[in-house]
């Protein structure tokens, strides 16, 4: 516990909520994703949210729910209402800088820049500055400035619901000096019973994952079954390994390494092991199931485009699931099958999707 990183989380929100609806299709802006980073690199000791709440009235009792002190900037002058919030955070952050010597992590949830220098002093300070914002409202000169900078629209729970088109409209084409947009991953689930009970096995098995590939991701370094265990419970204070009919963690880990969910060894203490996912490149079995998905539907309709495709993957075998091997989507997962050779995988304009082809044996 000692060693933990402690997190002080300053939201902008208006800068957030404004960015999430003007940016990522009109979506109302979530706390959870941000928190689930959050567990991941440390434990979070101040909440605290900037905003005129008279104007966000349902967030601010969602955010209540969720234990954010809520900073009320009352004045109604427009850009003169922005600022005094963004003065505000900025010395409520310093005098907690100077005061609270225990925190290590300075977590800013804004795109603006004008927080950049406040950025430079707490690290000259010899605190951590994590910066989190919606990507197409984030300043350029923000993210170089801080130590990590997470974009909210790609945050493991984050789902941008891409603009449907009216029926017997033609989407406008594109101006000739425009980037053709990214796309927007969609996938329309099968009903799978599994996936929506909240204490069902195979829902943990893919929280495990989630959780243990963010660890990685973040530290760099092994993860022992103890911090997973701690941050399981970050995600989820309410967690017991014992509602999934375990009787301890480590019990529990056995189960999940049987099914290639996760493995283990050797720790740096008894009962303590370290936890890891397969290695890239491991599921060859459900590689090999993809592309002989694709290659059936390919055979009389050419290239399989992957909005549905996962639905196809999952008639084939039911319990199917690309998170229970690590990865966060199933693009992720269809770009390593690509890179192993199994798949050809590129981005076609013309559809506004991904197409598969499989590829050629020699």
């Amino acid at each position: 516990m000692d060693q933990e990183e402690r997190i002080a989380l300053f939201l902008d929100y208006e800068n957030l909520a404004i960015g999430a609806r003007d940016h990522l299709g009109g979506m109302t802006f979530d706390l959870r994703p941000i928190a689930d980073a959050l567990a991941e690199r440390g434990r979070v000791v101040v909440r605290r949210a900037y905003a005129d709440w008279s104007y966000f009235d349902a967030d601010r009792r969602l955010l209540t729910r969720s234990h954010v002190e809520l900073i009320d900037i009352p004045q109604r002058m427009g850009a003169s209402r922005k600022n005094a919030a963004d003065i505000k955070m900025a010395v409520d952050a310093l005098q907690l800088a100077f005061e609270r010597d225990y925190i290590s992590t300075f977590v800013f949830g804004t795109g603006d820049s004008d927080f950049t220098p406040l950025v430079h002093k707490l690290r000259e300070l010899n605190k951590r500055v994590i910066g989190v914002g919606v990507e197409q409202s984030t300043s350029a000169l923000l993210p170089p400035a801080c130590d990590e900078f997470l974009y909210y629209d790609r945050l493991e729970g984050v789902e941008i619901r891409p603009a449907r088109t009216r029926p017997g409209r033609t989407p406008a084409p594109a101006k000739p000096q425009e980037t053709a947009p990214q796309p927007v991953e969609q996938e329309i689930e099968l009903p799978v019973a599994a996936e929506e009970s909240p204490r069902d096995v195979d829902t943990l098995a893919v929280l495990a994952a989630q959780t243990v590939a963010g660890l990685q991701g973040s530290s760099g370094g092994a993860v022992t079954a103890s911090t997973l265990k701690r941050t399981l419970l970050r995600k989820d204070p309410t967690f017991n390994e014992a509602d999934y009919g375990f009787r301890t963690f480590g019990e529990l880990l056995r189960y999940l390494a049987e099914r290639n969910v996760v493995e283990l060894g050797e720790g740096p203490a008894k009962g303590d092991p370290e936890v890891s996912l397969p290695e890239p490149g491991g599921p060859e079995a459900e590689f090999g199931l993809l592309g002989s998905v694709v290659a059936d539907l390919s055979r009389n309709a050419g290239p399989v485009a992957l909005s549905g495709l996962k639905n196809q993957l999952r008639r084939a075998k039911p319990d199917f699931s690309e998170k229970k091997l690590g990865y966060r989507s199933f693009l992720q997962f269809c770009k390593a099958a690509a890179t192993a050779g199994v798949v050809d995988l590129r981005w076609d304009p013309e559809t506004d999707d991904y197409l598969l082809t499989t590829v050629p044996r020699p």
